[in-house]
């Protein structure tokens, strides 16, 4: 039984603000208190520097990050712990894949495949690489809503020298789930490696990285309910030993001599260079370990009959323009009619409703749903029906006037 309300007891920010509807955790998610009481203790309690220290805090606290690679492993379907590297975030996780990827196997001529859909951080990395390597950027033609054409993406491959395919699992803004596995397996038939962009699919839908044979993916703590400031990149492993740290320092070498030689650690270890967010890391355990507890498939389910809820609704206002009809991952695009996204978002906001407005970071997708500004309502397993209905009455009453005197 998922219940929502036992949920809701859990977040901090929903019970010390008993006024606000969050819609914005495509963004960022709200953290239940088990992952703010695991970063606590550790500033309180455990406090010590990792995998350096011959103590027992600093013993105890290494094992415990190294036990959060374990479950992320198995969180994603990973069956090597070590092909689980820890970052800053999915941005520096997506570059890291395409600042050694440019590097090592790009060359001029060759050609980056990926869509108009991209998230900033899954496109100008492999800018980047394609204007140092001299390969080529490449996008697979999109369905009219913007959903995955997987005909168009085979087509892509004819007479091509694609090297990566750069993608999303999930859509930032139109919430579409992309076919994954076909996507690899067509990349893999055409020796093609694939990079996908999980930022917005590993919180909301089972993933199993070994069953969709994804070559790289990256995702973000902060969006699963975990504290800010870690990422993951999971790569398998033959990839993960012929890449390069982007960042050299402690904890990375086994060894350096006065000549300038390093003796690199093996992966992960060797991406890890320096003292890392070590609370942050502990705390993204304790996050996964509630996802788990509630499941995933009760989540998904639950965040998809929001949305499905939330456009239908939607569709019967006339002064409403639904973008992503169908989106399964939590994800509602819409625009008032004749009024200006921020101008809503601010009467919103003055209505204790939290909501995104933008181009949300996908500054190309404006050219296939043809809006160069949306307001995007995002939903996690935290929210409810309720909320939607008062959304949803509260659009009904939005008029210019209300908006200006919002903002005035």
């Amino acid at each position: 039984m998922f219940d929502v309300n036992k949920i809701r007891d859990s977040f901090p920010m929903i019970r010390n603000n008993p006024e606000l509807i969050y819609f914005d955790s495509s963004a960022t998610s709200l953290k239940p208190q088990c992952v703010i009481d695991t970063v606590v203790n550790y500033y309180e309690k455990e406090t010590a520097n990792i995998h350096r220290g011959d103590y027992d805090i600093s013993f105890d606290v290494s094992k415990a990050y190294d036990n959060t690679r374990k479950t992320v492993a198995g969180f994603i379907g990973a069956q090597d712990p070590n092909c689980i590297v820890f970052t800053s975030g999915a941005t520096a996780s997506l570059n890291t894949v395409a600042i050694n990827f440019g590097k090592k196997f790009l060359t001029e001529g060759d050609v980056i495949l990926t869509s108009e859909l991209e998230h900033a951080s899954n496109i100008l990395p492999w800018f980047k690489a394609a204007e140092e390597s001299g390969a080529k950027i490449e996008y697979v033609p999109l369905n009219v809503d913007g959903s995955f054409n997987l005909s168009e993406y085979v087509k892509c491959f004819e007479n091509k020298r694609i090297k990566i395919v750069a993608l999303p699992y999930v859509s930032n803004v139109l919430g579409y789930i992309n076919p994954v596995k076909q996507i690899c397996r067509i990349a893999h038939e055409n020796h093609a490696l694939v990079c996908i962009d999980g930022a917005q699919s590993v919180p909301h839908i089972p993933t199993n990285v070994k069953e969709d044979d994804i070559d790289f993916l990256a995702f973000s703590s902060h969006k699963m309910l975990g504290p800010s400031g870690v990422g993951v990149l999971y790569a398998k492993f033959d990839l993960l030993n012929q890449m390069d740290p982007i960042f050299y320092g402690g904890g990375s070498n086994a060894r350096f001599f006065k000549n300038g030689e390093i003796m690199l650690k093996n992966s992960p270890d060797k991406f890890e260079a320096g003292t890392p967010c070590i609370e942050g890391v502990l705390g993204l355990q304790s996050a996964i370990e509630y996802l788990e507890t509630v499941g995933m498939e009760k989540i998904s389910e639950h965040c998809e009959q929001l949305s499905n809820y939330f456009a239908d609704k939607l569709n019967d206002l006339a002064n409403v323009t639904v973008y992503n009809r169908g989106s399964k991952a939590g994800i509602v695009t819409f625009n008032l009619k004749q009024i200006f996204a921020q101008d809503a978002a601010s009467y919103f906001n003055a209505n204790h409703i939290s909501v995104r407005t933008g181009n949300h970071c996908a500054k190309l997708l404006p050219n296939i749903i043809n809006a160069s500004e949306t307001i995007r309502a995002s939903f996690y397993l935290y929210n409810t029906f309720e909320e939607i209905d008062r959304f949803v009455e509260l659009i009904k009453d939005t008029t210019i006037e209300k908006c200006v005197d919002s903002v005035l």
